[in-house]
């Protein structure tokens, strides 16, 4: 059985392309995908990592609706997963943390994704590929998400910690979207996701010491639960996979996010 880090290069997925136990995602658009893709990649719609019902349509999927996508995508216990986007992470960060409440923690995030693929000079192709189904039985880790409730009675008693993924202007309510009111979650530290990435045409994550450092100076707090956001749970997708790099065991997401909080009556905001 293939077993692959967190966070793989190019390299090391090229190592293993063909095996009989490597299933690669490609979160992109059908337009990139057909365009050019990593030989063998499937590629999933997105949004079908959302709920997609109201009245907070980008929540966590049900049970059954993720035992429906990974059957549909061909998932089995014994794969190495490999995921990539064209939204320079958020997307697979989403994934694997959506895989890991399923039950499912051998999965890999593509660092530089397609880019860094075609930069590291590997072969691609644009034949697209079709699963072969298979009857996955989604777990349901509850652990790894949180809702309004749990962030109520935990907000004061000094064990958490809460990582806002967005803007800064989101963050002190100078723009709002999409919500009746702007600003952050009393307490909630600032550490905007595009500040994880290098700069430059391939959007790979900096290194550790790097990124451990900025989540330091933001005044993340190892030592607590962290629970990371931003507005539809997007941007925190990569923000969690980021705290689970660093060795962050316990880091939940709130996959309401700011579009629930925001439009939610009575909850305590600070601009």
């Amino acid at each position: 059985m293939t077993h692959l880090p967190l966070v793989i290069e190019p390299e090391q997925l090229a190592a293993h392309l063909g095996e009989p136990d490597l299933l690669v995602i490609d979160l992109s658009s059908a337009d990139n995908y057909a365009a050019g893709h990593i030989p063998g990649a499937i590629n999933v719609d997105p949004k079908r990592l959302l709920c997609g019902e109201g009245p907070v349509p980008n929540k966590l999927p049900s049970a059954d609706q993720l035992s429906a996508l990974f059957s549909e995508i061909g998932l089995n216990p014994q794969q190495q997963v490999v995921v990539y986007d064209d939204q320079k992470g958020p997307w697979a960060g989403r994934m694997i943390w959506t895989l890991a409440i399923a039950g499912h923690d051998n999965a890999s995030f593509l660092n530089g994704h397609f880019a860094g693929w075609v930069a590291a000079g590997q072969a691609i192709e644009t034949d697209a590929n079709q699963p072969t189904p298979s009857e996955f039985k989604a777990a349901y880790d509850t652990g790894l998400v949180v809702d309004i409730p749990w962030i109520l009675s935990h907000l004061d008693n000094g064990d958490l910690c809460v990582w806002d993924a967005r803007g800064g202007d989101e963050y002190r309510g100078e723009k709002v979207t999409n919500a009746q009111v702007g600003g952050h979650i009393p307490g909630a530290r600032l550490l905007e996701w595009t500040d994880l990435l290098e700069a430059g045409p391939v959007p790979r994550l900096k290194d550790q010491d790097t990124v451990r450092q900025l989540v330091e100076d933001a005044g993340i707090d190892a030592g607590k639960t962290i629970i990371t956001h931003c507005q539809t749970h997007r941007r925190s997708g990569l923000t969690w996979l980021v705290g689970r790099w660093l060795g962050l065991d316990d880091i939940r997401c709130y996959d309401g996010s700011w579009f629930e909080w925001g439009n939610t009556p009575d909850l305590p905001v600070e601009r």
